[in-house]
């Protein structure tokens, strides 16, 4: 049936309201510890001020007319802190720094002892949107080898040991996640495109680890960074940790390509998945018409069935003004429909 074919989602994020956070500091960093300052809202209201913020991103992506929606992340401060920071074996008060690809120093966690869960992160999270939607709902977690490149570690002296124990802590997590009613558990893996030689060694391993015995559809996400962080011809053309994804047990890959303008013959590589393919591009303000859309989503098409391909956005879009983001989510799902037509 064409209805079930071509369902539209979403990678994670949708903007927080500027009475939320701070949007101006958000733009300046993706933080990997824990950023309070951000919140407007003092700490005695902000559950209920982060619950009614994402009532707001359920609703916009119900009325855009998404398929399989988030709760638009209006919790976290990034995409990973929220999960890296609440686990055994961090030093919350004392992080350590790195220097970044463009040489500033930037905080990050500090492994100090053996990375445990010792309690659920997102489940009420996930809780809260299956109660506030009738639709597939799907929830994000960030991946193990990505936690693992975001650390200093003082305690581990081995990146594989200690990424199997962040996969043993996603694993538990997940497993809750699919009992608080997710539909879809997605891992962000970004940093296997930064770091290719040293994913190639251990990553298939680690994500494996990750989403064992998971009985929903599970996703990888991979993507060139941030549109507002990375803008424009600066990203690369092509990604360097791809066709190996096919040897993960996640049913689906997610890949950004509107921005990017990647050469969509790489959708061959991932020939026994479904893959989420980014048809939004979120450095462009101005919004996509439903025809473009569907000419992005029949490009996709050229190289694999429409059971198998997900339309979505490129990543990121927290960044963009809520009015743009809407707008670019209704463009997606009416871009699907005009395939879906063709289709039947």
């Amino acid at each position: 049936m064409t209805e079930s074919l071509l369902q539209t989602t979403v990678v994670g994020s949708y903007p927080q309201p500027d009475w939320l956070v701070n949007r101006e500091m958000l733009s300046k960093v993706v933080p990997r510890t824990r950023l309070k300052e951000i919140w407007r809202v003092p700490e005695a209201y902000l559950q209920q001020a982060q619950d009614d913020a994402t009532l707001l991103a359920i609703r916009d992506m119900e009325r855009a007319g998404i398929d399989i929606i988030t709760d638009g992340e209006m919790r976290r401060e990034s995409y990973s802190n929220h999960f890296a920071t609440a686990l055994d074996g961090i030093d919350q008060e004392n992080p350590g720094y790195v220097t970044t690809r463009s040489g500033q120093k930037t905080p990050v966690p500090r492994v100090v002892g053996k990375l445990r869960r010792t309690r659920p992160v997102e489940v009420r999270d996930m809780q809260f949107l299956r109660a506030n939607t009738d639709r597939p709902a799907k929830i994000t977690l960030p991946g193990p080898f990505t936690m693992g490149q975001q650390v200093k570690d003082e305690f581990y002296k081995d990146a594989e040991a200690m990424c199997m124990d962040y996969a043993a802590a996603v694993n538990e997590e997940a497993h809750d996640l699919v009992k608080a009613g997710a539909d879809v558990i997605q891992l962000d893996e970004p940093w296997l495109r930064n770091n290719p030689e040293e994913a190639s060694r251990y990553a298939v391993k680690v994500i494996n680890r990750a989403l064992k015995g998971i009985n929903v559809p599970t996703v990888v996400h991979l993507c060139f960074g941030y549109a507002a962080v990375v803008p424009g011809l600066s990203k690369p053309t092509g990604y360097t940790f791809l066709p190996q994804l096919a040897d993960t047990i996640a049913q689906q890959i997610s890949i950004e390509s509107a921005q990017p303008k990647i050469d969509l013959g790489v959708l061959k590589d991932l020939a026994p998945k479904k893959v989420m393919l980014g048809v939004i591009d979120l450095n462009d303000p101005e919004i996509e018409t439903a025809q473009k859309v569907a000419e992005r989503i029949r490009d996709g098409l050229k190289y694999m069935s429409p059971e198998k391909l997900l339309p979505a956005p490129d990543c990121g879009m927290k960044y963009l003004p809520r009015a743009t983001a809407f707008g670019k989510l209704k463009a997606l799902a009416e871009g699907a429909t005009i395939v879906r037509k063709e289709l039947s």
